[in-house]
């Protein structure tokens, strides 16, 4: 069975880099983060490409397998963090909602509620810390995970067996972290809503659960839905293929995985704040 070859780094020039003299001048460090950057970004979209390729061109193949996989990697990022996405609701309808709700009835403006709920919980706050939480706990499972297993030969035997590593291990953490990462954010939202309505009963703030309700009902649009959709799947995809990249890509020792997980960490979160940003920017454009 053809396999797909995992890109390496560009060695040569990373070794070059990290054992190069101390930089200097200003000039010359920012030039070299510069290039370690470029480098880190030509290597996790090689791995995205490759990925990509691999889910189209292998669709279907190994269902039998690859899907038990997908589930078990969407209830690894769903199912089994929805107690301390539940925990984490509450307490965001009491910081933001309940606290909002409070504010804008002290100031006559209640009819804005709707708006800020949607711009700030349903657009940013939901899907961020949804991602965010998701990479601490999945992420750096993946990284750990994939990175024994490369240090201690596992890879390299699937290979040898005719097994692609790409369609047997990173195909179903992209996909079951993308269904993972989308239906807590769905979840987040929705009970966050309610729970910053519960809060805001609690103050015996004179607003009708029903106009409430029919605030967010008209804030809510059309692209909203879709933006929220496309942006927490796009943040699971993200996270998976990043700390795949960082588990797979290049050959690691036991010692080394520690310092990849916190490299996979950081980028996946930059990765997902520049995400955000992208979309931010199609709110302003549309």
């Amino acid at each position: 069975m053809e396999t797909a070859k995992i890109p390496p780094q560009d060695d040569l020039r990373l070794r070059w880099l990290i054992s190069a003299p101390v930089p200097r001048s200003l000039s010359e460090y920012v030039g070299r983060r510069l290039f370690r950057l470029l480098l880190t970004v030509e290597g996790i979209g090689a791995f995205a490409l490759i990925t990509g390729a691999t889910m189209i061109k292998k669709f279907g193949v190994g269902r039998a397998v690859i899907r038990p996989l997908i589930r078990r990697e969407s209830a690894r990022a769903g199912v089994r963090l929805l107690p301390m996405f539940f925990f984490l609701a509450l307490l965001l309808g009491f910081a933001v909602i309940g606290q909002t709700v409070s504010w804008l009835s002290q100031l006559g403006s209640t009819e804005y509620l709707g708006r800020v709920m949607v711009v700030v919980v349903v657009r940013e706050l939901g899907p961020l810390l949804t991602a965010l939480l998701v990479l601490l706990r999945c992420g750096t499972a993946n990284v750990i995970e994939l990175g024994t297993a490369r240090a201690l030969g596992e890879v390299e035997a699937l290979e040898a067996v005719g097994i692609d590593p790409i369609h047997y291990l990173v195909v179903p953490r992209v996909v079951g972290m993308a269904l993972g990462v989308f239906s807590l954010t769905v979840f987040l939202i929705v009970s966050s809503l309610i729970s910053g309505y519960f809060w805001a009963f609690l103050q015996d703030i004179p607003l009708p659960p029903g106009d409430y309700f029919r605030q967010l009902a008209v804030a809510l649009g059309p692209l909203d839905f879709l933006v929220v959709a496309l942006k927490s799947a796009c943040f699971g995809a993200l996270i998976a293929a990043i700390t795949c990249y960082h588990g797979l890509a290049q050959p690691l020792r036991l010692e080394q995985v520690s310092g990849a997980t916190i490299s996979a960490l950081v980028q996946s979160l930059i990765a997902c704040v520049v995400t955000d940003a992208l979309f931010i920017l199609l709110y302003l454009l549309v």
